[in-house]
């Protein structure tokens, strides 16, 4: 049998070894070879096959460099978008997991000399958000495909759209109102012309009764002004009663107004409620605490974080307060965090939802608050009870 046959225990050997990822520095990114030890890349660099790459390299080696440089930056790109899309990761991370396939083009056959440099340029050229910190640089890859854009587009879209539905609403509850008012005082008004009117018909029939008798018929004159002064009486009578009537149903008709303008209110509000009351809340900006006995062991049950990002409606990206770590936690593993009196809070669910409120006052015996809008179209609007659920603190 041959020398390092297929099969020979050295052949075996030298398969074994070359398994596992090698030094990046004894690999060649010409000749795709990678090299076990500093005397095989001698070797390997005085070998004929080697000196005819380096004579291709010579001819145009600017070209070559930007070739790997550019399959390099979108292998690294796409493997951040495959397992790190929305999250914040330290670049030496990234880096090592990209290293892991055998058949990557190495860093050291690129325009970039360390992985600071290609971290940098990544941040210049705004294809990812780069952070350095104490523990080393941490990148967060920007998602500009397409689809996404497009996704993004359409939820501002909705969102507007719903602001104006709102603001919509808004004007005709105001219209509903300055015309309730308008109609109000007329009602009112309407039963005096006709008192008056019924006063000056009794007064002319009263007259056409007492002058259109001679004196020859004195007795009867009497008796018809007698009759007349009874007939005047009962309209008095009757004027009297009717205008209490008409008091009381002017007074009926204006607290009839004053309910159906109440009843109004109220339905409208049950509409913003039915439409703005959903099965999700979570939003960007607001503090949280983590309620997952899951990761308990890790430290992080019942603590406090920032939800940087909202992942399709029910799942949040919450950046830690002591610790800085990014975790993805689904909203049912989330509670809403309450402030002291005074300090700002966003309405998270309910009839006013993603409107921000000051606290006014907490009722502990019924589990819900007391909250003042600011800004917006409810600025100002006072509303008293509000469930603990539908309310979470700023971050500021």
């Amino acid at each position: 049998m041959g020398k390092n046959e297929f099969l020979t225990p050295k052949a075996i050997a030298n398969r074994i070894k070359a398994k596992g990822l090698q030094k990046l520095r004894w690999y060649c990114q010409m000749c795709q070879k990678q090299c076990r030890d500093e005397n095989g890349f001698k070797c390997h660099c005085m070998s004929e096959s080697h000196q005819r790459q380096m004579e291709v390299f010579g001819q145009n080696p600017h070209r070559i460099v930007d070739g790997y440089s550019e399959e390099f930056e979108d292998a690294f790109l796409e493997h951040m978008k495959r397992s790190h899309r929305f999250s914040r990761v330290a670049a030496t991370v990234v880096y090592n997991e990209y290293i892991s396939d055998r058949h990557h083009i190495h860093m050291n056959s690129t325009q970039w000399a360390t992985l600071t440099e290609f971290v940098k340029y990544l941040g210049r050229t705004g294809k990812c958000k780069v952070e350095e910190t104490p523990k080393g640089w941490f990148i967060t890859y920007i998602d500009r495909d397409s689809e996404t854009l497009f996704k993004e587009k359409m939820k501002n879209k909705r969102i507007r759209a719903d602001i104006a539905d709102e603001e919509k609403q808004e004007r005709e509850i105001r219209r509903q109102i300055e015309k309730a008012e308008q109609l109000m005082p007329v009602s009112n008004g309407e039963a005096q012309p006709s008192e008056a009117e019924a006063k000056l018909l009794t007064k002319s029939d009263g007259e056409k009764v007492v002058l259109s008798l001679g004196s020859s018929s004195k007795l009867i004159g009497k008796e018809k002004v007698g009759s007349a002064k009874l007939v005047f009486e009962e309209p008095e009578t009757e004027k009297k009663s009717e205008k209490v009537k008409d008091n009381g149903k002017s007074v009926k008709h204006g607290g009839g107004g004053r309910s159906a303008l109440d009843d109004l209110m109220r339905e409208q509000e049950k509409a913003k409620e039915r439409i703005n009351r959903k099965d999700y809340w979570l939003c960007e900006g607001i503090i949280v605490k983590v309620m997952s006995k899951a990761l308990a062991e890790k430290g992080y049950y019942k603590q406090k974080g920032v939800v940087r990002k909202v992942i399709d409606k029910y799942v949040g990206e919450i950046e830690m307060l002591e610790s800085k770590h990014v975790l993805r936690v689904d909203q049912e593993e989330l509670e809403t965090v309450i402030p002291q009196i005074g300090g700002l809070v966003r309405i998270v669910n309910g009839a006013y939802r993603g409107s921000n409120a000051r606290l006014l006052a907490v009722d502990t015996d019924n589990f819900c608050a007391k909250v003042q809008i600011e800004k917006g179209i409810y600025d100002g609007r006072v509303l008293k009870a509000v469930e603990y659920e539908d309310i979470c603190k700023i971050v500021q």
